[in-house]
């Protein structure tokens, strides 16, 4: 797994906004953020809200595109679920992450 991939999932409560390319984007739960400013207020406020973690379990790369199935528990109805996290890489940083069933 792509080192800026495994800070994303080894972050914690702490946004781990060095990952991030400065102009990236995450799309959640139909809602898109772009940039760090707002990628930092989304990660917080999801954080508060589920106190969510996602625990890897399958990981498909290919050139600047990687996939990750992950066990996400958290405080939400139906937890735990799995969720598929797709990335974009750029310059060792993320520059897309899309999440979603």
């Amino acid at each position: 797994m792509h080192p800026s991939i495994r800070a994303y999932f080894d972050a914690g409560s702490a946004t781990p906004l060095h990952a991030f390319a400065p102009d990236a984007v995450v799309e959640d739960e139909g809602h898109r953020h772009v940039g760090h400013a707002a990628i930092d207020e989304w990660w917080r406020d999801s954080q508060a809200k589920y106190q969510a973690v996602a625990q890897p379990l399958e990981v498909n790369a290919k050139d600047d595109a990687c996939e990750v199935r992950a066990r996400v528990t958290g405080r939400f109805p139906g937890s735990p679920i799995t969720l598929t996290f797709a990335f974009r890489m750029k310059d060792e940083r993320i520059v897309s992450l899309s999440i979603g069933a």
